[in-house]
């Protein structure tokens, strides 16, 4: 599979780029310590800016490899780095999810899109323009043929934002946070068939 790592991106209100250890003071205080943010994702809130710091350190070795992908989403106005959208390869951790995507090649694996954002941002259209951006890079500059979105089920905003972004409702799944605590989430899928259909997106 052909890969493009992670390269800066732009949109109206936004750039995508590397998010680097210079931005752990953000980012901690922006929304990686913010329960709130954290409540339907994989991770626990961060317990001081060290965390971070030391978190953004081990992300920016793995920078160089043509198949990471995991942005900083920074405002143009305001210059804030207030979250982070990366793309990534749930089959690695979860071998098991093949069966749930019977009708898709997994060849080249699973690869499934993850973001979030401070509160303060919330409700602006951020989440969905940042996605739409990660989409686009993703098909026009890769070969792969489809890419997945979840959600916990007890966050319907963030299946809205997947659907303004493309996705279609594929099937409900039991995922896990890293600590192992069960969660009922609903996976999207969009295709490169659909992609290409920019009349349905």
């Amino acid at each position: 599979m052909r890969h493009a790592g992670t390269q800066t991106l732009e949109t109206d209100r936004l750039f995508l780029r590397q998010l680097l250890p210079e931005d752990a003071e953000q980012m901690y205080t922006n929304w990686a310590s913010d329960p709130e943010v954290t409540r339907f994702l994989r991770w626990e809130p961060h317990k001081n800016a060290l965390e971070t710091v030391g978190l953004l350190a081990a992300w920016a070795t793995l920078y160089p490899n043509p198949d990471y992908y995991q942005w900083a989403i920074m405002e143009k106005a305001s210059g804030q780095v207030f979250g982070s959208i990366g793309i990534f390869d749930a089959l690695l951790g979860d071998p098991a999810q093949k069966a749930l995507w019977p009708q898709q090649d997994c060849t080249d694996g699973i690869w499934e899109a993850g973001y979030c954002i401070g509160k303060h941002w919330w409700n602006h259209g951020f989440a969905t323009e940042a996605l739409k951006a990660a989409v686009n890079y993703w098909f026009e500059n890769t070969d792969g043929g489809w890419l997945t979105c979840c959600h916990a089920k007890e966050n319907p905003a963030s299946g809205r934002v997947m659907e303004k972004a493309g996705f279609l409702y594929h099937h409900d799944a039991i995922d896990h946070k890293f600590d192992g605590t069960p969660v009922e989430c609903r996976s999207y899928l969009l295709t490169r068939e659909r992609y290409n259909r920019k009349d349905l997106l």
